[in-house]
């Protein structure tokens, strides 16, 4: 087993703006009441990775009782959008990912699987001048296994030989439905025990040096 490639989830592991997302949620559920938002804030948090237009039509499923239209759900995306990007745009690296960037640039293929739409990872990734580093950059839809099977294909690798870094059980999952490595960081996967794992990327490096 060798390592050929490293994808990366955005959100809380390349830029720290998992809590500006978590913001922009709460504040599209703040009018159906305080009960409606933390609901609403408690499935975004236990649902990391999973498209935002995903949490919208379970919101309106059992928190109101309906189907979300297709408008609603556009409108619901371009709201979330205008209440997180410009805070996006200037949220801080994770701790450790710019030297694991600096180091694997021109070495290996890196990618981005996100939940995120594709455009808009894409915009943001570029602003940031780190789409230099990334060779491929995919985000929803479709659901994130199937963006990771598709690097995967893409790059023509084995998935044995690829390397899936994320924050979220949906990550780790993603990882394991794929057949690749996986390497978690972050508060919400510290107690799984059943992969390597690091506060931030800062071990990421020495890790993949001792194991891959």
């Amino acid at each position: 087993m060798s390592l050929k490639c490293l994808v990366f989830d955005c959100d809380g592991v390349i830029l720290d703006s998992v809590p500006t997302k978590t913001r922009a949620f709460a504040r599209l559920a703040e009018p159906f009441g305080e009960e409606a938002r933390d609901r609403f804030v408690m499935f975004h948090r236990t649902h990391g990775g999973v498209s935002r237009y995903r949490k919208f039509a379970w919101f309106f499923q059992e928190v109101l009782g309906r189907e979300i239209t297709e408008e609603e759900s556009q409108e619901w995306g371009r709201r979330f959008s205008e209440y997180s990007l410009d805070e996006i745009k200037r949220a801080p690296l994770i701790e450790g990912v710019q030297g694991v960037l600096d180091r694997w640039k021109g070495v290996l293929p890196m990618c981005v699987c996100s939940g995120t739409p594709t455009e808009e990872l894409v915009q943001v990734l570029t602003l940031r001048g780190l789409n230099t580093y990334i060779d491929l950059i995919l985000g929803s839809p479709p659901a994130k296994a199937e963006v990771l099977a598709g690097i995967v294909r893409r790059l023509g690798q084995d998935p044995a030989d690829v390397l899936m870094v994320g924050d979220a059980s949906t990550d780790r999952d993603a990882a394991e439905k794929v057949g690749t490595l996986f390497y978690g960081c972050g508060p919400e996967l510290r107690n799984d025990g059943l992969f390597p794992w690091g506060e931030t990327l800062v071990g990421l490096n020495d890790w993949i040096a001792a194991n891959v």
